[in-house]
């Protein structure tokens, strides 16, 4: 596959009674095709992931191929406990049709860098699909330096993205110098991607593209362009919402935007539960003056 452009990290939606969605699942993500995005990923943190069982998670995949696969590709996250369940998913991906593998590190245990550079490898010798690493030290306490990140890149050819979610943009220019074009480097912070984009990152695995995929895809292909006046006039609108992305209760608020703009509902599985009171209010009234501004 090829990685590049703007890549949902789809959200997981959820009928009344907490099972998954399917048909709405389809339908948002070739809604988000439609707009532009390259491809989607799944079911990663933004998509309730650890609340999935593996047997979800593979039906999921599966709906996504199903919907999308002969038009963009379909990436399968890879998160687990321990290293043979996230080999599993990944055999049971590739069988369902992903392009590709996000790959991150293991849940709760933090261990040495031999321990994860063995986790990564066994998912990354797994099956013959190209492999995204995903480093996001703020939500999963494992941080993959830029020179252990040139490691595995020399090591294992199938390596072939970083998502850097560090919320550094030095790490993308440090990899961009250890690396150079080894690597496609993506944005995983929403409120980074104009700066990601000039430090040489070329794609974003994107939040809020779930309720905003043509702001979504206009503003990376300005920025990518170099259209910087027009840039940062539609980045300075989307800001307020692109930081949403970046609260302990993202997935709460950017499925309040989905239901916002008439492509979602807010359910969630516990732990996590909707939004109420005051900070559902104060959370409404900005995306709604947001909104009430829409450039498109």
């Amino acid at each position: 596959m090829t990685w590049s452009g703007v890549i949902p990290a789809i959200t997981t939606a959820f009928k009344p009674d907490l099972s998954v969605d399917h048909e709405f699942v389809a339908k948002h993500a070739n809604w988000m095709v439609d707009h532009g995005c390259t491809g989607i990923v799944a079911p990663g943190s933004l998509g309730e992931g650890a609340t999935l069982r593996h047997t979800e998670k593979v039906e999921l995949l599966n709906t996504l191929v199903g919907a999308v696969g002969n038009r963009v590709p379909v990436v399968a996250a890879i998160s687990a406990l321990s290293t043979a369940e996230a080999v599993e998913l990944a055999k049971d991906a590739e069988q369902a049709g992903c392009r590709g593998l996000m790959v991150l590190p293991p849940y709760v245990y933090k261990g040495t860098w031999e321990e994860m550079r063995f986790h990564f490898s066994s998912i990354f010798h797994a099956t013959g699909l190209d492999c995204m690493l995903y480093n996001n030290p703020i939500a999963y306490g494992t941080d993959v330096l830029p020179e252990q990140v040139r490691e595995l890149a020399d090591r294992y050819s199938m390596m072939v993205s970083v998502k850097e979610s560090s919320a550094d943009i030095r790490r993308v220019t440090a990899i961009r110098a250890l690396c150079r074009d080894r690597l496609a480097l993506f944005v995983g912070v929403d409120d980074l991607i104009v700066e990601g984009i000039d430090a040489g990152a070329v794609g974003w695995i994107a939040g809020l593209v779930n309720a905003c995929p043509k702001e979504s895809v206009e503003l990376f292909n300005l920025t990518l362009a170099g259209e910087k006046v027009e840039a940062r006039n539609l980045y300075e609108w989307f800001l307020p919402l692109l930081r949403l992305d970046i609260t302990f209760d993202f997935v709460q608020l950017i499925k309040l935007v989905q239901s916002e703009v008439g492509m979602g509902n807010p359910r969630v599985r516990p732990p996590r539960m909707e939004l109420s009171g005051a900070r559902l209010a104060e959370v409404q009234a900005l995306i709604r003056a947001c909104l009430a501004n829409r450039p498109y």
